[in-house]
């Protein structure tokens, strides 16, 4: 969703944010309540960022074992940093790399946000129906587009951006139902969740540049805030949106 930058403000690495997605705490806590409930021996979440969601599954869960698997340095670090401070370390373990590359059955497998990691929303499902242990759970988590956006909305988002970037909430649900799963909760992030995740992203480097006007990178800094206002406020708010799916596959 959101291209990551290196400079000296830290923007888009998301220190400010406990998800790297529009997902707030309560929701987070209790689809994670939710997953444990299954009692889950094994969870492996792909694309997991800094593996948020995966440690509160496990912590939930305190019978199960966890992987997480993505492909941005940085984040696994942050990832068994977490794991560490929570006392999950002998229980979780974060591979840097790519998510085919270290494909496991599991009985609950995440995949939000990563898709990608498996090429298309059908591809990704499909191949997560295979990954998910008879009777076991999949939390899938996509961009959708909530309702149509304009030309000038799209010319205002990210480059590259077309009609086809997303696809719309009943599509995604039966692609999920077309590769095998039965979803058990639909439910999409709400505008409030948008709004935290993407002035998250930004708040370390609004305050770096308030606090360093006159460094030599405050310009560039300045740039990429402003065209990420762009972006988020004439661009994708209010029009895209993100589907959470909880799926079960037959015993």
């Amino acid at each position: 969703m959101v291209c990551l930058v290196t400079d000296p403000s830290g923007f888009g690495w998301g220190s400010r944010l406990a998800f790297h997605g529009p997902l707030s705490a309560e929701r987070a806590d209790r689809l994670a309540a939710e997953l444990a409930a299954l009692g889950p021996e094994t969870v492996v979440d792909y694309g997991c960022g800094w593996g948020e969601l995966l440690l509160r599954v496990l912590s939930a869960a305190p019978g199960a074992r966890g992987s997480g698997i993505d492909i941005h340095g940085p984040d696994i670090a942050r990832a068994r940093h977490n794991a560490d401070q929570r006392g999950l370390a002998d229980r979780a373990v974060f591979i840097e790399g790519q998510a085919a590359d270290y494909a496991s059955k599991a009985d609950v497998v995440i995949n939000c946000g990563a898709y990608q990691a498996f090429g298309s929303i059908s591809a990704a499902l499909n191949a997560l129906r295979g990954l998910v242990n008879p009777g076991g759970r999949v939390l899938f988590g996509a961009e959708i587009w909530e309702r149509t956006p304009t030309e000038q909305q799209l010319s205002a988002m990210w480059p590259g951006t077309t009609l086809g970037t997303c696809r719309y909430l009943p599509d995604v649900v039966e692609a999920a139902v077309g590769a095998g799963f039965r979803p058990f909760r639909i439910e999409t992030a709400t505008l409030g969740e948008w709004d935290e995740f993407e002035s998250g992203l930004a708040a370390g480097a609004e305050e770096w540049l308030l606090a360093n006007p006159e460094h030599p990178a405050a310009g560039q800094v300045r740039d990429r805030l402003n065209t990420h206002l762009s972006i988020w406020l004439r661009g994708h708010r209010d029009v895209m949106g993100f589907a959470y799916l909880t799926l079960g596959v037959p015993l």
